[in-house]
């Protein structure tokens, strides 16, 4: 483990020098063999960063080697540009192997066949990072895994609730960060708040030109792997071979970021995925594309996670039965992308929970008020959005319980 804390000091940043590009200060930055000139200003840091914001490769490694202790940390591989991913397992693994594919288990009409003898455990499995600069929900795996291992949060709020629920779980993995290779490329811990000026946090999100404009959503997946050879800075998006893994080549030329995760579920075969995500006006989950009979199962969990938000003044509203109903709300339905390929390669219902940005306001409130979260707040989140899932997957059963026609 030291040998790869000294590896990811020394590969961190690289380089720093200064220049000026149409009246711009520019600092030009070399977070491993590409060189980017980036708006000196878009890497100021927040002057009071809040200790539970771990969302750094040192300080990820940090907190796995120091306080881990009930957990089984494990290195799940390594990213395309050869940094470490970990995980973080707790509770006993499915014992036992099943005799047919997933596939050849939906044709069988019995998932318990992929599964194996004890289909019937609850396994669930929550990670963040796989946008490298969305660090709310690098937070959210760190300060779980606190909770998991203190029952208090990073900030030393005590979670008996989410300590309560993982009993009724038979196993979790956490992975705090599943694209190192972006958050490496962002040196910053925290960016400022600015208000309702997105700028800066889409340019370290998504990339954009040296004099400081966007490349922005969507278009940061027109070109996909990105091309280091353009004056372009890539953002915390793609790995170090340019690809953006939640739009990866999933049946061809798979990055080693989703293969190993691939392998994971695989062998885990997780009931229920919660896949974080930072770029909502209100924390939302969104509706992945799945088997059509999946689609009742998802609904349920929508009003687990959003009554929960709705109670504690997360949503536009206070009212749970608007707040919490998919079919009212009726989130964006997500295109085919990592969720669905995850759900059609082991059966585990794997969602987004798409949640408000740091630095930024996303929109405005009734009132016209911008609409603003705190990091406070955004832990909060983060925290309702693990306790939610983890009571839906408890009261549930999982998939061995859920009413799928097959």
């Amino acid at each position: 483990m030291k040998n790869i804390l000294i590896f990811f000091s020394s590969f961190f940043i690289g380089l720093f020098s200064f220049g000026s590009l149409d009246g711009q200060e520019t600092v030009t930055i070399k977070p491993g063999i590409h060189t980017f000139q980036v708006p000196k200003e878009y890497l100021r840091e927040r002057e009071t960063i809040p200790d539970f914001w771990i969302t750094t490769n040192d300080e990820i490694l940090n907190f796995l080697q120091t306080r881990i202790k009930k957990g089984e940390v494990k290195q799940l591989g390594l990213s395309a540009g050869g940094r470490p991913i970990f995980g973080v397992f707790y509770g006993n693994p499915r014992k036992g192997k099943g005799t047919s594919t997933y596939s050849g288990s939906l044709g069988f009409r019995d998932v318990q066949a992929f599964r194996g003898p004890d289909h019937d455990k609850k396994v669930f499995l929550g990670m963040g990072g796989m946008h490298g600069f969305e660090t709310e929900t690098i937070m959210g795996v760190v300060n779980l895994l606190s909770v998991m291992e203190s029952g208090k949060d990073l900030s030393g709020k005590a979670r008996p609730e989410i300590t309560d629920m993982i009993k009724q779980l038979d196993r979790i993995i956490l992975i705090p960060l599943l694209n190192p290779d972006g958050r490496n490329r962002v040196p910053i811990r925290m960016a400022p708040y600015r208000g309702e000026d997105e700028t800066i946090i889409e340019y370290l999100n998504t990339g954009g030109n040296p004099d400081g404009t966007i490349t922005g959503w969507p278009e940061v997946k027109k070109q996909i792997p990105f091309d280091f050879s353009t004056p372009v800075f890539p953002g915390g998006y793609p790995n170090d071979a340019g690809v953006n893994i939640v739009h990866d080549d999933f049946f061809g030329n798979q990055q080693p970021e989703t293969k190993l995760l691939f392998d994971l579920v695989n062998k885990e075969k997780p009931d229920l995925i919660l896949n974080m995500h930072t770029g909502a006006v209100y924390p939302l989950m969104l509706r992945p594309l799945l088997n059509s009979s999946m689609n009742a199962v998802f609904d349920s969990l929508f009003r687990y996670v959003h009554k929960g938000f709705t109670e504690n003044g997360f949503q536009r509203t206070n009212n749970v039965e608007v707040e919490a109903d998919a079919q009212a709300k009726r989130p964006r339905p997500m295109l085919f992308s990592i969720d669905a390929a995850l759900n059609f390669h082991c059966g585990a219902l794997s969602v987004v929970i798409e949640t408000p940005s740091h630095g930024f306001s996303n929109g405005k409130d009734n009132e016209g008020n911008p609409i603003v979260f705190t990091p406070e707040m955004l832990l909060d989140v983060q925290m309702i959005s693990y306790r939610e899932a983890i009571r839906f997957l408890a009261d549930t059963g999982g998939l061995s319980q859920w009413e799928i026609s097959y």
